[in-house]
């Protein structure tokens, strides 16, 4: 019996039009043997949210350029709590300033992969910290 694949769901929240990253990191995480589900643009967290539990995936990859990070991705993870699936991790990637950064760590975003961030980087970390 083989082992389920690591289900993600990449999403972008808000009204941030540009997903090159987004789509580079989902096509690297499908490479990696992830199942991948890419929401497309213009998404709003009830909707990312829905996805997620519809899909059962363990985790949401969450990208931001616009700069509305601050207010989308809490709203992602007091969603997830609201309706009993805090047990989806949570990380981000995108235009995120370093100071901005702890304070999504406590909103529960369990990390940020800034420009540049190795591919590999981003796999490792989601296969280490996926809660079976």
């Amino acid at each position: 019996m083989s082992e389920r694949k690591i289900r993600v769901l990449i999403a972008k929240p808000g009204l941030d039009g540009h997903d090159r990253g987004a789509k580079i990191v989902a096509r690297a995480l499908r490479d990696a043997g992830m199942e991948v589900i890419y929401t497309g643009l213009h998404q709003t967290p009830e909707q990312i949210v829905e996805t997620a539990i519809q899909e059962d995936v363990d985790f949401i990859g969450l990208s931001c350029l616009s700069g509305a990070h601050m207010t989308l991705f809490p709203k992602i993870t007091a969603l997830l709590r609201e309706k009993g699936a805090e047990d989806i991790l949570v990380t981000g990637g995108g235009i995120i300033p370093e100071e901005d950064i702890p304070l999504l760590k406590k909103s529960g975003i369990a990390e940020i992969f800034g420009p540049g961030t190795p591919l590999d980087d981003i796999i490792d970390f989601h296969r280490k910290h996926i809660r079976k």
